[in-house]
């Protein structure tokens, strides 16, 4: 019987690794279109470098954990974090005019705001399906009378 726990917390654990992994590929290629192309969007060349950049080795890092036969709860939960602030910013970004933005650049921002904002969700619930299959809570102690 064992062996269908081990199963059943292996199917459950695989969907916050498709999170991890998605969100990992979707940043790796925003880095890289952002580097090579640098799109008209109203955003300075500098930030754009630099989120870029970021972007590439968040990705790699995303997808490497992803990978992980049993990702780190906690670093996952920071993945989490990051990403709700990362969608927060975008809408701020989009919102309060912090740069010139084109019309494109609004759109591109938001819509990729809002899709962090669901790798964050998606990722979430992930973790909690994967640690609902593999926390057995509090064990209790043996009690030896030697």
């Amino acid at each position: 019987m064992t062996w269908f726990w081990q199963r059943w917390a292996g199917h459950r654990r695989a969907m916050l690794k498709f999170a991890l992994k998605l969100d990992g590929v979707a940043s790796f290629a925003l880095g890289l279109l952002t580097l090579l192309i640098r799109p008209e969007v109203g955003m300075p060349v500098g930030w754009q470098i630099g989120l870029g950049s970021f972007c590439v080795v968040y990705g790699v890092g995303v997808f490497f954990l992803g990978t992980r036969a049993t990702p780190d709860r906690r670093i996952v939960l920071l993945v989490i974090i990051g990403n709700l602030v990362w969608a927060a910013d975008s809408i701020l970004t989009a919102e309060l005019n912090w740069f010139p933005l084109t019309g494109t650049g609004v759109a591109l921002v938001l819509a990729q705001g809002l899709a962090v904002l669901g790798f964050a969700v998606l990722q979430f619930i992930g973790l909690k399906s994967a640690g609902s299959a593999t926390d057995r809570g509090t064990q209790p102690r043996s009690r030896s009378h030697a």
